[in-house]
C-alpha cells in the first residue's frame, strides 16, 4: 500500500472499520457456561453497572492524540420488567465531518439476571446518504438468530448455546471475577459461535479523568474477523473496584494505535462530588 493517502484517508477508513465497531473488540468477557446461564460475574457488580442511570463519553483519538471521532453509550430502564436499553453513538469529529461524515447509532435490548440480549437494531449513517439498517433477534431459549439488512430477506442462524452481542458483552466484562485463569468466552460473530480467549493482564496505576487510579488490564485474543480488520491487540482498563469503570480502550493498527479515552461518565450509584467512590469494597 502507497501512503499518499496517509493519514486522512487512512483515519476516514479507520473510523469506519475501528470506532464504529469498537465493542466489538470488548465482546469477549462472558457468556453462559450450559444451560443454566452462569457466569463468572459478581452480580453485586452488574447490579450497579445496570441501576439504569449510567452514561459514559469517550473521545477516539489516533497515535499522537488526534481525535477523529466520539463515542457516546447510556443504560437505561426499559419500560417493563427487568429490561434494559444499552444505546450507543458513534460520530466524527473535525475534517471527518467534510470528507466522511459518520453518525451511527446502536441500541440493544437486554433482559434477565445476566443480561443476554433478544435484540439489536443499527441505524448506520456514513458518508454522502448512505444510510443502512440492521436488525438481529436472539431468541436465547431456541438458540437462534434471526438477522436482516434493510428490506433483504431474513436469515436464520442456529447457536450452541448463549450468546451476548459486542455491547451487552462490553458490559458484563466489566463484572467478571478474574482468578487468575483465562476466561473462554463463546459469541457469536462471522455467522457462527466462536470460543474466545479473554486475558486479565495485571494491576496497575492509570491515569484518567479520576487522577490516577487503580486499574485492571484486560485483553481479549480473537480467533475470528468480525466486523473490522484486526491489526493487533486490544487492551482496555477497568477501575479496580465495584463500579470496573473502562477509563481507556487502545487497539494497534497497522500504523500507530487508536484510543479511546473516558472523557464525560455519571452513574449515581458510583459517584460522590463527581468521582468513583473510593471506599467501595474490592471482591
Amino acid at each position: 500500500m502507497g501512503f499518499s493517502i496517509f493519514p486522512l484517508d487512512l483515519l476516514v477508513l479507520r473510523l469506519k472499520q475501528f470506532i464504529v465497531p469498537l465493542l466489538t473488540w470488548l465482546s469477549f468477557a462472558t457468556c453462559c457456561h450450559g444451560e443454566e446461564g452462569l457466569l463468572p460475574a459478581d452480580p453485586k457488580i452488574l447490579d450497579i453497572i445496570f441501576s439504569g442511570r449510567e452514561t459514559l463519553h469517550y473521545s477516539i483519538a489516533w497515535t499522537g492524540g488526534i481525535k477523529i471521532g466520539d463515542l457516546h453509550l447510556t443504560v437505561n430502564h426499559a419500560e417493563s420488567g427487568d429490561d434494559f436499553i444499552i444505546h450507543a453513538r458513534v460520530t466524527d469529529y473535525g475534517l471527518f465531518k467534510l470528507f466522511y461524515p459518520v453518525d451511527d447509532t446502536f441500541t440493544t435490548h437486554v433482559r434477565g439476571p445476566w443480561k443476554l440480549p433478544y435484540r439489536y437494531e443499527v441505524e448506520q449513517r456514513e458518508g454522502w446518504g448512505n444510510e443502512t439498517r440492521r436488525l438481529t433477534r436472539y431468541d436465547q431459549q431456541n438458540l437462534q438468530v434471526r438477522y436482516r439488512k434493510n428490506d433483504d430477506p431474513e436469515q436464520v442462524f442456529p447457536l450452541q448455546g448463549f450468546v451476548h452481542n459486542e455491547y451487552s458483552s462490553f458490559f458484563i466484562t466489566r463484572a467478571l471475577v478474574f482468578n487468575g485463569d483465562d476466561i473462554i468466552v463463546p459469541t457469536f460473530a462471522d455467522k457462527k459461535r466462536h470460543e474466545v480467549v479473554v486475558r486479565m493482564l495485571g494491576r496497575e496505576k492509570k491515569k484518567s479523568m479520576f487522577g490516577e487510579v487503580d486499574t485492571i488490564r484486560v485483553m481479549p485474543k480473537m480467533n475470528f474477523r468480525g466486523l473490522y480488520d484486526k491489526d493487533g491487540d486490544t487492551v482496555f482498563w477497568l477501575t479496580d473496584d465495584d463500579c470496573r469503570i473502562p477509563v481507556e480502550i487502545k487497539s494497534k493498527i497497522l500504523i500507530g494505535s487508536l484510543t479511546a479515552t473516558l472523557q464525560e461518565y455519571s452513574n449515581p450509584r458510583c459517584e460522590e462530588d463527581g468521582r468513583p467512590l473510593p471506599s467501595l469494597p474490592n471482591n
